[in-house]
C-alpha cells in the first residue's frame, strides 16, 4: 500500500499515562523503523512527548478521542503538530491480541497507511462556546426534572392547579404556590385576590381544585427546596445566555443567516453553530455532515441481506436539536409550508419518526450549503440539492409514464402508443 506519512506517530491515551510509537519509513528501504516510549499524562511529560517527536521530525500524530483524555495532549500538541483525532471503531486491534504497546503500534501503522478518518474537530473558540451551549442544554434539562418534581409534589398534597392552569409556572400560579406552602388557614377570597388576566374566570374552578389540600411540613420543606433550587438554575441559565451572547458576537451573521430557516430560532442557530462551526470545508459534502450528525441511515448488509439500518447513536447534541427544529418546521404557516409538504409526503410512507428524521436532515443539508454560499434559505435550491440527479431523472419518467396512461384511459391517445 501507499505510505501517506513516511514518519508519523500513534498514541493510545489513557488516564494516568499514555504509549507512544513513532514509525519511520525510508524511501530507500521497505521494512519501517519502531520506536516506543511511554509517558505520564502531566502536562511536563506532554512537553517532554512534544520534544520527542520534534527530534524525530515527527509532524502528524494520530490518537483515538478516548473519553476527554486526549483532549489535554491535543492542546499541547496542536500548536506546531498535526494531530488526528480518530474514532475508536476505526483503529480497535484485535480482540485477544492487544496491550497498551500493540494498540499504539496498530494505530500508527493504519494511519501511516491513510486508513484513519479524522474526526471533526473545530476550532477554539467553537470548542469553548460548545462547552457553553453543552452545559446550558444540562442546566434546562435539569430545571425541566425540578418543575417535574414541584408539581408532583403538589399533586401528592392534594392540590390539582395543574388540571386548571395551562402553566404551573405562570405569575398567578407562582403566587398561589408561595400561598398555599405559608399558610395552613386557606382564604379562597385571598386566593382570588392573586389572580389576574385570564386567569380570573377560572377562580372558581380554581378554588375547587385546591380546597381541601394536606401539606406536611415535611412536604412544605421539600418542596421550599425545590423551588430555591429551581431559581438557582433559573439564574444560571441566565447568567449562561449572557456569555453566549458575548461569544457569539463573531458569528452574528451566521446565526441571523440560519434563522431565515423556518423551526430555527436564535436558541437553535447558536446550538448548531457551537456544534459545527461555521467553516464548512471540513465536511467534503453534507452527506458526510449528515452521518456526523447521527442523522443517515446505517448501511449494513451481508449476503444480499439488509439488516438494521437505523441511524447512528452520533450527535447527542446536534441531533435532539435539530430534531425539536424539524417538528417547529413541520408546524410552520402557510407562508413557509415547504418543509409540512415534504413532511405529508413521507409520513405517508415512512411514519412520524421517519419522517421527522427525514426533515431533520432537509435541514442540515440547507444549513450546510447555506454556511458554505452565504446565501439565505430558499425552498427552490433546496429542492434542487435535495434530490439526487438520478432520482429527478425517475421522477421524470414515472410522470411521464403516468400521463400517458391517463390520456389513453380518456382517449386522446391510441391504445398501441407506448407499445410505438
Amino acid at each position: 500500500m501507499r505510505i501517506v506519512y513516511p514518519v508519523c506517530c500513534g498514541i493510545d491515551v489513557h488516564k494516568s499515562f499514555l504509549v507512544a510509537t513513532i514509525i519511520t519509513t525510508k524511501s530507500s528501504g521497505l521494512t519501517p523503523h519502531y520506536q516506543k516510549k511511554r509517558f505520564s499524562t502531566f502536562n511536563n511529560q506532554i512537553l517532554a512527548l512534544k520534544d520527542w517527536l520534534l527530534e524525530n521530525h515527527c509532524y502528524d500524530v494520530c490518537m483515538e478521542s478516548t473519553g476527554k483524555y486526549w483532549v489535554p495532549v491535543s492542546n499541547l500538541l496542536e500548536d506546531v503538530i498535526d494531530v488526528t483525532i480518530a474514532n475508536p471503531k476505526w483503529v480497535r486491534a484485535v480482540k485477544g491480541n492487544k496491550d497498551d504497546t500493540k494498540d499504539s503500534k496498530w494505530i500508527a501503522e493504519l494511519f501511516r497507511v491513510g486508513l484513519v478518518k479524522g474526526s471533526f474537530v473545530p476550532a477554539k473558540d467553537i470548542r469553548v462556546l460548545r462547552e457553553f451551549t453543552r452545559y446550558r442544554t444540562r442546566l434546562v434539562s435539569q430545571r425541566s426534572s425540578e418543575k417535574n418534581r414541584l408539581q408532583n409534589a403538589f399533586t401528592v398534597g392534594n392540590v390539582a392547579m395543574d388540571s386548571v392552569v395551562s402553566d404551573m409556572f405562570g405569575v398567578s400560579s407562582k403566587k398561589i404556590r408561595d400561598y398555599l406552602i405559608s399558610t395552613h388557614d386557606f382564604d379562597p377570597e385571598k386566593v382570588i385576590s392573586l389572580l389576574h388576566g385570564k386567569m380570573k374566570p377560572k377562580s372558581q374552578e380554581l378554588i375547587a381544585s385546591i380546597e381541601g389540600y394536606r401539606f406536611t411540613d415535611e412536604q412544605i420543606l421539600r418542596i421550599q427546596i425545590i423551588e430555591e433550587h429551581k431559581t438557582y438554575l433559573d439564574h444560571a441559565i441566565q447568567f449562561i445566555d449572557y456569555l453566549i451572547d458575548q461569544m457569539i458576537v463573531p458569528y452574528e451573521p451566521a446565526v441571523q443567516l440560519l434563522e431565515t430557516i423556518p423551526g430555527i430560532g436564535r436558541q437553535s442557530a447558536v446550538q448548531v453553530i457551537s456544534e459545527i462551526g461555521v467553516d464548512m470545508s471540513q465536511f467534503p459534502n453534507p452527506k458526510k455532515l449528515c452521518c456526523w450528525a447521527g442523522l443517515s441511515p446505517a448501511s449494513n448488509e451481508t449476503g444480499g441481506k439488509k439488516k438494521s439500518v437505523r441511524i447512528a447513536r452520533a450527535g447527542v447534541y446536534l441531533k435532539p436539536t435539530l430534531v425539536q427544529c424539524a417538528h417547529a418546521a413541520v408546524k410552520a404557516s402557510e407562508k413557509n409550508a415547504y418543509y409540512r409538504t415534504k413532511y405529508k409526503r413521507i409520513y405517508k410512507r415512512r411514519e412520524k419518526k421517519r419522517a421527522i428524521i427525514a426533515i431533520a436532515r432537509m435541514i442540515l443539508t440547507a444549513i450546510y450549503h447555506m454556511l458554505s454560499t452565504g446565501e439565505v434559505w430558499n425552498p427552490t435550491d433546496l429542492y434542487k440539492i435535495d434530490m439526487p440527479n438520478n432520482l429527478v431523472q425517475k421522477q421524470k419518467e414515472k410522470a411521464i409514464k403516468q400521463a400517458t396512461k391517463l390520456l389513453i384511459k380518456e382517449g386522446l391517445l391510441p391504445e398501441d402508443f407506448v407499445k410505438k
